[in-house]
């Protein structure tokens, strides 16, 4: 059975910075490819950041662009996002998803085959 176990949020002021974690019970974990997901309040669940199975590649929303970076550490079976300058409107829970699909528009659809319970990060003003 898959489970992905998101940590790391909390309480940031503004400008701060979390990192995220997600540890993956995936047996090939280095077959599928990782990504976050956010759901603010009273808001539809919006694509964040993914990264790739093979090469690495990353792909993130225009909203997080230059201030999140996602990456994998295969060998732990963890995906990770690192938030910097973290703004008000990053407030949400946070979850993470593994799919098989590399394919970015599928990422941007939201169809994973998995997912993680979630996290919340909360940023004040």
């Amino acid at each position: 059975q898959v489970q992905l176990v998101e940590s790391g949020g909390g309480l940031v002021q503004a400008g701060g910075s979390l990192r995220l974690s997600c540890a993956a019970s995936i047996r090939t974990f280095s077959s599928y490819a990782m990504g976050w997901f956010r759901q603010a309040p009273g808001k539809e669940r919006e694509f964040v950041a993914v990264i790739s199975r093979t090469v690495l590649s990353t792909y993130y929303a225009d909203s997080v662009k230059g201030r999140f970076t996602i990456s994998r550490d295969n060998a732990k079976n963890t995906v990770y996002l690192q938030m910097n300058s973290l703004k008000p409107e990053d407030t949400a829970v946070y979850y993470c998803a593994a799919d098989l699909s590399n394919d970015y528009s599928d990422w941007q659809r939201g169809r994973m085959r998995y997912w993680g319970k979630g996290t919340l990060v909360t940023v004040s003003s």
